[in-house]
């Protein structure tokens, strides 16, 4: 794209002034309409070392509410950073609906720095591509308008800018050892550059090239590409997305009515020895996890009253606290709905070496939210392929997927309601919510058997913990964690 483009041409002072003026109106207008409708935008601006990226961001800003946008420059990633996922700290910058973020650099310069200093081979630099074109789909695909600008200048504009900067005392701070290594390396540069603009250029968020020659030109450029942007967005807010077919490798798993619970019994005198044992062996892996790094993600989902608590206590008893969070997922909160519904849960990833457990997940979104018409039918017909996606990222990352349905039968959870509603220190555990979801058990269960058909992957199976007898379910649970893990260990 780079050694393509040919750029447009610079109009007049006198005509650029009026653009300029006319466009920063346009976008404070924007603003307000931006935030009626509930539109987030991502502004990522990517280019050069001196092109000019912070001091354009800051004059596009000046016109805005400073309530509704923010700005981060993203540097290297840190050592606490380098331990998660490679789009952990990019996820978790989107904005709110209705506000603006502003991207000082960000996925792209952090690929091609690994890239061209060959800190990357081809097989890993593709699957980053594949990632950030996943990332930035599912975003536009879930209503986030994603504008993206590579300011371009030349090998002798640069020079001359760095210079420039070096001869000033004051502001010779302002060249890095990457600005000159640019210069220097710019035809390498230029082809690393060029390589990831065209394999990251999407009908839903492409590439805008801008001439960052002269500032003020800069300026009106993003402006009016931005703008443009924003109002064929909101024109088109309300639009449903195709949906993608699902490619991914996947388990044939039963049907819930087909599972039989009553044989899934285990003897008292059995249960305790057996424990021990269990969460012992447990501990040692944890221990082996740690040292060899590699994160562990656990995911419990059930009917309400099927033992999901019980039974991640029986593991956390076998893991040493330092090295393990359970993230106890209700229902979101303000701020959480108002971005992509994987947002709070990239927030939860693990370091490596550490473990992460979720009692209830990011399956709500085809159980709860589908079915109490908290999403459209668009959204959750479209998560199933964004949650093998998101899981998928994780696999490549190196992380063990261990995901459970704690199964019980009808009778059995009217049982356990109807102790907990009559049991003073037990009804803390019960809810109206409960009982009014029990009155959709049928409902619920065909949302359930169509979940798990369609994200039962190779890499994140579901597993069913029989649990009419939670001593059983309980055994059953650890010996599948050590079992995965074992396995992920080799």
């Amino acid at each position: 794209m780079l050694r393509q483009w040919n750029g447009i041409q610079k109009p007049s002072d006198e005509t650029l002034a009026a653009r300029l003026d006319a466009a920063r109106e346009l976008l404070a207008k924007q603003q307000m309409l931006v935030k009626e409708m509930k539109l987030p935008v991502l502004v990522l601006v990517e280019g050069w070392g001196t092109s000019g990226k912070g001091s354009c961001i800051g004059k596009i800003i000046k016109g805005l509410d400073p309530r509704f946008f923010k700005v981060a420059s993203m540097e290297e990633p840190t050592a606490e950073e380098c331990r998660k996922p490679f789009l952990y700290r990019h996820f978790i910058k989107i904005p709110e609906a209705g506000n603006f973020q502003f991207l000082d650099s960000g996925w792209m310069d952090e690929v091609v720095e690994a890239k061209l200093h060959q800190n990357m081979d081809a097989e890993e630099y593709n699957s980053r591509i594949d990632s950030i074109k996943r990332f930035e789909r599912q975003l536009t695909d879930n209503g986030y308008l994603v504008m993206k600008f590579f300011l371009h200048i030349s090998q002798k504009e640069q020079k001359k800018r760095i210079e420039a900067l070096l001869d000033n005392k004051d502001a010779k701070w302002r060249v890095s050892k990457k600005d000159r290594w640019q210069n220097t390396h710019y035809e390498k540069c230029v082809g690393v550059y060029d390589s990831y603009l065209e394999d990251t250029n999407m009908p839903s968020a492409p590439w805008y090239i801008v001439d960052a020659k002269s500032r003020k030109w800069t300026e009106l450029q993003i402006l009016e590409t931005l703008t443009q942007g924003i109002e064929i967005a909101l024109n088109n807010h309300a639009l449903s997305v195709p949906l993608l077919q699902n490619v991914f490798p996947l388990v044939p798993m039963p049907k819930l009515s087909e599972i039989p619970l009553d044989c899934a019994v285990i003897e008292e005198e059995l249960y305790k020895p057996q424990l021990k044992q269990l969460q012992q062996r447990l501990g040692e892996l944890h221990n082996r996890l740690y040292r060899k790094k590699m994160p562990v993600i656990i995911a419990y989902e059930g009917w309400d009253a099927a033992g999901k608590g019980g039974n991640i206590k029986r593991l956390t008893e076998a893991l040493d606290p330092r090295g393990y969070e359970v993230h106890p997922i209700a229902s979101p909160e303000p701020h959480e709905k108002a971005r992509h519904y994987l947002w709070r849960f990239w927030n939860h990833m693990p370091k490596t070496g550490h473990i992460a457990i979720f009692d209830r997940t990011w399956y709500g979104r085809v159980m709860v939210e589908r079915l109490e018409g908290f999403c459209s039918e668009n959204d959750w017909k479209r998560a199933y392929n964004e949650i093998n996606e998101f899981e998928r990222e994780l696999h490549e990352w190196g992380a063990i997927i261990i995901k459970f349905w704690v199964q019980i039968d009808k009778d059995t959870q009217l049982t356990r309601f109807t102790d907990r509603q009559n049991t003073p220190e037990k009804q803390w555990k019960i809810t109206d919510e409960d009982w009014r979801n029990r009155e959709k058990w049928d409902q619920y269960e065909e949302a359930v058997n169509e979940m798990i058909q369609k994200t039962s992957t190779v890499y994140a199976p579901w597993h069913i913990l029989e649990s009419v007898d939670k001593k059983y379910a309980r055994i059953k649970a650890l010996q599948i964690v050590i079992d995965e893990l074992e396995k992920g260990l080799k």
